[in-house]
C-alpha cells in the first residue's frame, strides 16, 4: 500500500483579514509521486507551498509531512524538505559552489558531507564545469538548474518546486523536466510542484490538483481528468451572434453537452470528426451560417475550463504576481 507523505487538512490562509488566498483545502500526496498544483497566478499555489514549508503560518487548519505538523514541529518539517522557489535566490556575487556551501551551512550539514554532496549535485544538473564561476555569469537555464541543486543540498525526502520552469525557453524547460523525472526515478523522491503550464502538468505529474481562487476543484491523474470530459470538443461560431442555437445543437444525436461562452458554442461530443459535418448541414438548413468550427481532443486546458468555467490562458495575475514573474523571466532569459 502506498503511503501518504503529505497530509493536508482544511488549510487556510487569510491576509489582512480579508484576502482568502487559500480556502480550506484538503488533500494527500503519496510517497514517490510527482503531485502538481495547476492554476493561474493568484490561485493560492505559492501560498500553499509557503505554508507547507513553514515560511508562513496558516490562518487555520494543519498539514503533516512525515507526521510532523507544520504548526507544532516546524523545525522537523524544514529539516526533511527541500524548496526551489519561483524566484531566483542564489547570491549572484558568489560562485555556484559557494552558494551551495552556504546553504549547506544554514541547514547544518557538516562540511565533510556537504563538499561531497555538492560535487554530486552539480554533476547531476551538469554544472560541474561552471562550479567556480560567479552566478551573475550564468544563463537563465543554468540559474534554474543551480536552484534545483541548492534545493537538494540537505538531501530532502520531499522536494517543493514552485513554477520550476517559469520564463525558460522550450529546450531548457525540457532539460529541467528530465532532471525532475530523474529525481523521482533514481532518488525515489516525492515532489510537490506548482505550475500554470498545461503541458508541464500533463507530462510530469502523476496526479494533478486543479486550484482556483484558493479552492481545490478536482484531483486526479492527467489521463482521468481528460477522460472525465467524456468525449471530444467542438467549438463553433455562427454569423448572427445575437441568435442562440443552443437548443438546436442539443437535439443532435451524439451531442452530450452544449455551453455558450460569449459568442461561441462549446460542445462535448462522442466523435468530433463524425459529427462536425452533420452540425454544419443542420445549421445551414436552418438558415445559420457557421463562421468558425474547430475540433479538439480533451486537454488539461479543456479540463480547467470544464471545472472552473474559464480557460487557464485567460486568467489574469495581480500586479505583485506580474512584477515577480517579470523579474524571474528577465533573469531566466539573461
Amino acid at each position: 500500500m502506498v503511503k501518504n507523505i503529505i497530509n493536508v487538512r482544511k488549510l487556510s490562509k487569510v491576509f489582512d483579514n480579508s484576502l482568502r488566498a487559500v480556502d480550506g483545502i484538503t488533500f494527500d500526496v503519496r510517497q514517490g509521486e510527482i503531485f502538481g498544483f495547476l492554476g493561474p497566478n493568484g490561485a493560492g499555489k505559492t501560498t500553499t507551498i509557503k505554508m507547507l514549508t513553514t515560511l508562513i503560518s496558516p490562518t487555520s487548519g494543519d498539514a503533516k509531512i512525515f507526521d510532523f505538523s507544520i504548526n507544532k514541529s516546524a523545525s522537523a518539517v524544514r529539516a526533511s524538505v527541500g524548496v526551489v522557489p519561483q524566484e531566483f535566490t542564489a547570491d549572484e556575487d558568489l560562485t555556484a559552489y559557494d552558494n551551495m556551501l552556504l546553504m549547506a551551512d544554514l541547514y547544518g550539514v557538516s562540511r565533510t558531507i556537504a563538499k561531497t554532496r555538492i560535487v554530486e549535485l552539480l554533476s547531476l544538473v551538469e554544472l560541474s564545469n561552471a562550479a567556480k564561476r560567479k552566478v551573475n555569469t550564468y544563463s537563465g537555464g543554468m540559474r534554474r538548474r543551480l536552484e534545483l541543486a541548492i534545493g537538494l543540498v540537505n538531501h530532502p525526502k520531499v522536494l517543493f518546486l514552485d513554477e520550476p520552469t517559469l520564463g525558460l525557453d522550450v529546450q531548457t524547460r525540457a532539460a529541467v523536466w528530465t532532471y525532475i523525472e530523474k529525481l523521482k526515478k533514481e532518488y525515489k523522491m516525492t515532489i510537490f510542484m506548482t505550475t500554470h503550464y498545461l503541458d508541464e502538468a500533463d507530462s510530469l505529474c502523476d496526479r494533478v490538483a486543479i486550484i482556483d481562487h484558493g479552492k481545490i476543484i478536482k484531483i486526479d491523474t492527467p489521463k482521468n481528468l481528460k477522460d472525465s470530459l467524456g468525449g471530444d470538443i467542438i467549438e463553433l461560431k455562427i454569423e448572427n451572434e445575437r441568435t442562440n442555437v443552443s437548443d438546436l445543437l442539443k437535439k443532435i444525436t451524439g451531442v452530450k453537452n452544449v455551453k455558450k461562452n460569449g459568442v461561441e458554442y462549446r460542445l462535448k461530443v462522442k466523435s468530433a470528426e463524425t459529427l462536425a459535418p452533420k452540425l454544419i448541414t443542420m445549421l445551414t438548413s436552418k438558415g445559420h451560417k457557421v463562421t468558425k468550427l474547430s475540433l479538439s481532443k480533451p486537454t488539461l486546458d479543456e479540463v480547467y475550463l470544464e471545472y472552473t468555467g474559464r480557460s487557464l490562458r485567460e486568467e489574469q495575475s495581480n500586479s505583485l504576481d506580474i512584477m515577480s514573474m517579470r523579474r524571474t523571466q528577465r533573469l531566466s532569459r539573461s
